[in-house]
């Protein structure tokens, strides 16, 4: 028994010892920071503007028809420790990045990329020669970047257009350096590797330019500044930032690691002078980053002695621990060693609980697609329960097609979050797996973010940013006060954009399906985020779409959606020209009731009504009453115009979502708009060949009117979900 007491105390002692030193390992310094690309996961960056993954790596930029000038920054999504309060001690830092710049058309301009400390993570500036850094009026204060610019901007002062440069706080560089003196060429379309290093002690930024993987021994940059005198917080966000300028330069962040710390030089930098960490091969992939050759070799630290040599020094020092153990006998390795069985028994028991729990977790998910759900956070259900106070009706938001959405506050954080309840008939099930699978997917700042989800206990449930000022149906016509013009205007451009993204800029079109101000909602300052993607779908572009039964909600719905059920991004444009002028007008696409004459007459579908008033001369007769004439009369009309535009019966008539972007911003003109309403006619072989496709896929009849003079489709009925 004393065997056994002595033996378990023992392990008891090896247990403390171990979690001590886990303890102690893992209590770094608290301002410490160091992360890679085989670390990183989809929620530990932030995508913004034009960014998005492509085969594992992060691009910057998109691969657009030219003319097109965007911007992109991705950025890690916790912000870094840079300063400490009250004093003037900066941290180091140290990263090392490959990238690749290809433009697959020469002979337009470029724009270029940047490593940049930010100290916000949502802004992203203008295009062209300001990288997405800062806009034209020098906004966003508070920045340093390392600029790889490749293309020469006289304003910047710019020596060529393949340099790289040090920013403080200006587009116009502090230091640069001509990368044609190295042999680099930054529009090679090569992999390009560059270190920057900084230390808070001397001051001292470096950066370093190679084709090889080996670092240079020479930096291309050498400079001396306080970063206390840049940056305007404690805590700051890194990442990098790009753009092109009527081109189709496409920016490629292949590999990244940052470390930094308040010692004199940070962790990971012990590992740079003898040579960088590997880059990733050709086939590593940023969401796949198991492969022994894409994480870097961890911090070089002082060798141990071996087993042999602590228990010698041991002998020789005090003679305790052998001689003890020799002393005791037999009866005590006995006890040793029962007692480590008896520990090992205890974890592999432990193993095999939590390992049945979490089979059972997974079995009662049923056949949900695990792989589609990965990137999101996943919540549990009891978080989530307490978050909605049980989901209490008294925190209940809105509803949607098939499901309620709650207010929470998350209990770990605070924060205050959204909560969709998806219905449990099989239609909410098909929304849930939809909506996550999709817009877990997106990064738009016109696209509101989907945090987690949770699928237990039978609930399906998706969690949402919360957006303070509702939907911008409430705000058109529940709100006591009037929502002005500047705002609906910004509206309609943000929702455009965030269209213009899904239909031509995803790597897969996403065709909404079921655009209408109620779900379109509104942030703190007023920004369009389209949500509910519930009956959202992904296809290849160019490829022809699948026909459905039709779905979304009358007023806002395409003439030939209706009658072949196949939905497009044309379709999408329709549902876009009834929004335009529902917010334009203030009046709901389809009214209940006859409106008297001050609205028009007796017509109740809102776009037809506006046909009228375009076919009388009479088009700002539609303007919101309401907004007692206090907008410009110009823009006004060329709202109602690009309203009317993407209400156009022909489908190939309406203008693309970029298109309508540009419009609304002035970079183009509106297309004419004829004063009668054209018709919309199929040949009869077209018609029949259409309705024979769709036949087979449809379970639900949809009831044409049609009239010997043309082909005419009404709903009967305002407000109404077509499932």
């Amino acid at each position: 028994m004393a065997s056994f007491s002595g033996g378990f105390y023992f392990c008891f002692l090896l247990v403390a010892s171990f979690v001590l030193f886990s303890c102690s390992s893992g209590n770094v310094s608290w301002a410490a920071t160091d992360f890679d690309f085989g670390t990183l996961t989809l929620s530990s960056m932030k995508l913004l503007g034009d960014a998005h993954l492509s085969n594992g790596s992060v691009r910057l930029t998109r691969d657009l028809g030219v003319p097109y000038s965007g911007a992109g920054k991705v950025l890690y999504s916790k912000p870094i420790k840079f300063r400490r309060p009250g004093t003037q001690s900066s941290a180091s830092f140290s990263t090392f990045f490959s990238f690749s710049v290809t433009n697959l058309n020469p002979s337009s301009i470029g724009g270029g990329l940047a490593f940049v400390i930010s100290p916000d993570d949502e802004y992203v500036g203008d295009a062209g020669g300001f990288l997405g850094i800062m806009d034209a009026k020098g906004a966003q204060s508070g920045v340093v970047a390392v600029e790889f610019d490749t293309l020469m901007d006289v304003e910047f002062k710019d020596i060529n257009g393949n340099h790289v440069g040090l920013d403080l706080n200006s587009m116009i560089s502090t230091r640069v350096c001509d990368l044609d003196t190295i042999g680099v060429d930054l529009k090679s379309g090569d992999l390009v590797n560059s270190w920057v290093d900084y230390s808070g002690s001397t001051r001292m930024i470096k950066v370093y330019v190679s084709y090889s993987n080996l670092k240079p021994k020479e930096p291309v940059i050498s400079a001396t500044f306080d970063l206390n005198e840049y940056i305007v917080n404690d805590f700051m966000f890194v990442g990098f930032s790009g753009s092109t300028q009527g081109s189709t330069e496409i920016h490629s962040i292949e590999w990244w690691s940052f470390s930094s710390s308040f010692d004199e030089t940070p962790s990971y930098s012990s590992v740079l002078p003898s040579g960088p960490p590997p880059p990733p091969p050709p086939t590593a992939s940023l969401m796949n980053p198991t492969a022994d050759t894409v994480t870097p070799p961890p911090p070089s630290v002082a060798p141990q002695p071996d087993n042999s040599n602590a228990t010698s020094h041991e002998d020789k020092g005090s003679g305790k621990c052998h001689n003890q153990l020799c002393k005791n006998g037999p009866g005590a390795v006995v006890g040793v060693v029962t007692a480590g069985a008896f520990f090992l028994g205890f974890c592999a028991l432990a193993l095999i609980w939590v390992y049945n729990k979490k089979f059972k977790r997974e079995k009662k998910s049923e056949t949900l697609a695990s792989d589609v759900i990965k990137m999101p956070k996943e919540f549990s259900y009891k978080e989530l329960n307490i978050a909605t106070k049980g989901f209490d009706s008294n925190r209940i938001i809105g509803h949607g097609a098939f499901g309620t959405v709650y207010k929470g506050i998350l209990p770990a954080t605070g924060d205050v979050v959204a909560v969709k309840r998806c219905s449990h008939s099989g239609q909410g099930k098909t929304e849930f797996l939809s909506e996550l699978s999709i817009i877990g997917t997106l990064r738009h700042r016109n696209l509101v973010r989907l945090q987690g989800w949770c699928h237990e206990k039978g609930e399906s449930l998706l969690v949402y940013d919360l957006m303070p000022n509702g939907s911008l149906d409430k705000a058109l016509f529940e709100s006591r006060m009037i929502l002005p013009w500047p705002h609906r205007r910004k509206i309609l451009l943000g929702v455009a954009s965030a269209l213009a993204y899904l239909h031509q800029e995803c790597e897969n079109q996403v065709i909404h399906r079921d655009i209408k101000t109620s779900n379109i909602m509104l942030d703190e300052g007023f920004n369009a985020r389209l949500g509910d993607f519930g009956l959202a779908r992904q296809i290849e572009h160019d490829k022809s779409p699948d026909a459905t039964v039709a779905a979304g909600t009358m007023g806002y719905l395409a003439p030939e959606y209706l009658l072949t059920g196949r939905a497009t991004d044309k379709t999408d444009v329709f549902s876009y020209g009834a929004v335009v002028l529902e917010v334009a007008s203030g009046r709901r696409p389809i009214e209940k009731e006859v409106v008297g004459v001050g609205k028009g007459g007796a017509n109740s579908n809102l776009v037809e009504w506006v046909w009228s008033l375009h076919r009388e001369g009479r088009l700002m007769v539609a303007a919101d009453p309401r907004l007692s004439n206090e907008f410009d009369e110009a823009e006004m009309r060329k709202v109602l115009l690009v309203g009317l535009a993407c209400s156009h019966p022909d489908p190939i008539a309406r203008p693309t979502m970029r298109c309508v972007v540009q419009m609304l911003v002035g970079e183009a003109e509106v297309p004419i708009v004829p004063r009668t309403k054209p018709t919309m006619s199929f040949s009869t072989s077209d018609l029949l060949m259409t309705l024979q496709d769709s036949v087979s896929d449809l379970n639900a009849m949809i009831t044409i009117s049609t009239s010997s003079s043309e082909n005419s489709f009404t709903g009967v009925a305002g407000g109404l979900d077509l499932v």
